[in-house]
């Protein structure tokens, strides 16, 4: 099996299966809300580093595993603007500490055959950061699941790329679950963006007002809003990955979406440059 290796392994997370187990336990262990959606199929995810943001991803992806075990994730992500082209594997598989993700590979090259994709192959890829932190957590709780990872602008057009996934992957006989990762504002001088100071009044607004707008949008399941929102206010750095993961949740049936968490990076290391972050499960 040709395999992509994961480049933030040992960095962004533990490099091996023992301590990301410790990890994910730790996680699980945590105070956050449990979802009651009944027969949920997907969520938003956030992609920083696990110390910050692990616990949050973690637990919208475990809360998945109330069903059935699905055939297939389709992780939308990758930080693109809206001229960027869209971005599939299409074959091979993803390097995690407890073994490698194969990619489904019927569904993969039919969306393929059927958008506007720039192939990424197990070896000429882009690194990213916003599905390989997804695949530790998601490799765990569903061992022999596959994925289709997909990077996607925030355009209309990528919206009809999660349409497809699901029409594609009914004719095949697959049930999919849909992850979207983003991490939302990006407040501080490190990002240019401080439009409210420094201090603790910029994070409150970044976390009750500018986050807030986003998060709200997502939870509507309006998938163009979230865009506009992420255009107009920086609220959400992978707004094309949310927004399709949305649209994608929706052609699966799912009619309501859930918070189960939300924090920043601030409330582990407060500084004038922080980033905040969303579980979300539909």
């Amino acid at each position: 099996m040709i395999l992509r290796k994961a480049d933030f392994s040992g960095s962004w997370y533990p490099g091996n299966a023992r301590e990301c187990e410790r990890e994910i336990n730790s996680f699980l262990s945590e105070k956050i809300k449990a979802s009651s959606i009944k027969n949920p199929v997907g969520g938003i995810v956030p992609h920083a580093g696990w110390y910050f943001s692990g616990s949050i991803a973690c637990n919208v992806i475990h809360s998945l595993k109330r069903n059935s075990p699905p055939d297939v994730f389709v992780i939308f992500g990758m930080h693109l603007h809206p001229g960027s082209p869209c971005y599939i594997m299409i074959e091979g598989a993803w390097e995690t500490p407890f073994g490698e993700i194969q990619i489904e590979k019927p569904l993969a090259e039919e969306l393929a055959g059927r958008f506007s994709f720039k192939i990424e192959t197990t070896d000429n890829f882009t690194q990213d950061n916003t599905i390989e932190l997804q695949l530790p957590f998601v490799k765990y709780f569903f061992n022999n699941v596959k994925i289709v990872p997909i990077g996607v602008p925030p355009a209309r057009d990528s919206l009809k790329i999660g349409k497809a996934v699901v029409e594609i992957g009914n004719r095949l006989g697959l049930k999919i679950n849909i992850l979207g990762s983003t991490d939302l504002t990006h407040y501080g001088p490190n990002y240019g963006f401080v439009p409210k100071g420094t201090g603790q009044a910029a994070h409150n607004w970044t976390r009750d007002e500018n986050d807030r707008k986003v998060i709200d949008a997502m939870l509507a399941m309006e998938p163009e809003d979230v865009i506009a929102e992420a255009m107009s206010n920086q609220n959400a750095c992978c707004a094309g990955a949310a927004a399709t993961a949305i649209a994608a949740a929706k052609e699966l049936g799912a009619k309501q979406a859930q918070e189960i968490a939300y924090a920043t990076s601030y409330d582990k290391s407060p500084g004038d440059s922080f980033v905040g972050y969303t579980g979300i499960v539909f």
